[in-house]
């Protein structure tokens, strides 16, 4: 499985970055970086610091566009951080950004493997969205495409009817489902939006299970009642990394009166693309909302084709999430134990 991954990285990003490190049968081709929940620049360092965490620092990784289409960049530092990682703190990667632009990566890596490639786009759909304009063939050419964005009745995240992606940049979420329009149903892309991400809701037991089959020897203890900005001292690197960065967004959706939970949506969509979990999807015709006003990044979904045009997504409308957190934590706690093993052989 061979997968290009457009994020912004942000928490839950993240945890989708390292889940993908951890799936031996995951070709991460490379990483473009698009601006949302931080600067685009600030999303290359994030990625490059969690690739050298990983063990995986010759994952490319590429820098893409500084702002949306037509709007300003608006960030997230109250969601995740001013740098986009919580509480968490790495050291910088020891690789450099590409010399290529994340433009020139999609159209290069597609056109030299097509029908090969997975795109796993987590961040505002700009990189793609301009990568479309310059070669509108790339969706007929991918293997497959999917998406996380956009709410289909279902309260949005930004606004009562938006979504955060696609409220970012909504002029290039719009370019991007009019590409795919009239594909084969199988080149559509399976869109992972948040009435099926809220569900992978993770809690502090989630955190406490990671931490033990990571074969860290102490409870990874996440309390509601702890002071904000705990730190972990899991002697594990990468759980002491994903609890501090995770802790931020527990206490980020208390804030918000949705309890002491994180909304992983961005792992759920990686789980997707690299075909580890079981969902189920329904194709209908997206529209994106880009008029300036109150439902701007709104995405509505025909499904009965009454506005007269075919199909340009297939919305993910079922999923487990009880099966989503067995693979996901039990796969990145042997990435884990298989960091600390190389450490330990090292010392």
């Amino acid at each position: 499985m061979r997968i290009i991954f457009d994020n912004d990285t942000g928490i839950d990003d993240a945890l989708a970055l390292v889940y993908l490190l951890s799936r031996p049968e995951v070709d991460l081709a490379a990483i473009t970086c698009s601006a949302g929940n931080v600067s685009a620049e600030q999303v290359a360092r994030n990625n490059l610091a969690l690739l050298q965490l990983c063990g995986r620092p010759e994952v490319e990784v590429a820098a893409g566009a500084s702002d949306p289409l037509s709007i300003p960049l608006v960030t997230t530092p109250e969601t995740h951080g001013e740098q986009g990682l919580g509480y968490a703190e790495l050291a910088a990667g020891s690789a450099r950004v590409s010399h290529r632009s994340a433009v020139d990566l999609w159209i290069e890596e597609v056109r030299n493997a097509p029908g090969e490639l997975t795109a796993l786009l987590t961040a505002p759909l700009t990189n793609f969205a301009l990568a479309l304009r310059r070669d509108p063939e790339l969706p007929r050419l991918l293997k497959r495409t999917v998406i996380m964005g956009g709410c289909y009745f279902y309260q949005g995240n930004t606004t009562p009817t938006a979504e955060w992606n696609t409220h970012v940049d909504p002029h290039a979420a719009a370019e991007v489902f009019a590409a795919f329009e009239g594909l084969p149903e199988e080149q559509l892309p399976i869109v992972c939006a948040l009435e099926t991400t809220e569900r992978i809701e993770l809690r502090p037991a989630h955190v406490a299970r990671l931490a033990q089959e990571s074969g860290c020897p102490s409870e990874e203890l996440l309390r509601p009642e702890d002071a904000p900005g705990t730190r972990s001292t899991a002697s594990s690197p990468l759980v002491r990394f994903l609890s501090d960065a995770l802790r931020f967004y527990f206490e980020f959706h208390r804030q918000y009166d949705q309890g002491y939970v994180a909304h992983v949506h961005d792992v759920f969509a990686a789980a997707v693309a690299a075909g580890t979990v079981e969902y189920r999807a329904r194709p209908a015709t997206v529209h994106v909302e880009t008029a300036p006003g109150p439902l701007v990044g709104t995405t509505a979904a025909d499904y009965r084709g009454l506005w007269g045009r075919k199909p340009n997504a297939r919305i993910v409308n079922w999923n487990d999430p009880p099966a989503v957190f067995d693979e996901v934590l039990g796969s990145i706690a042997a990435l884990a134990r298989r960091l600390d093993g190389q450490a330990g052989s090292v010392r």
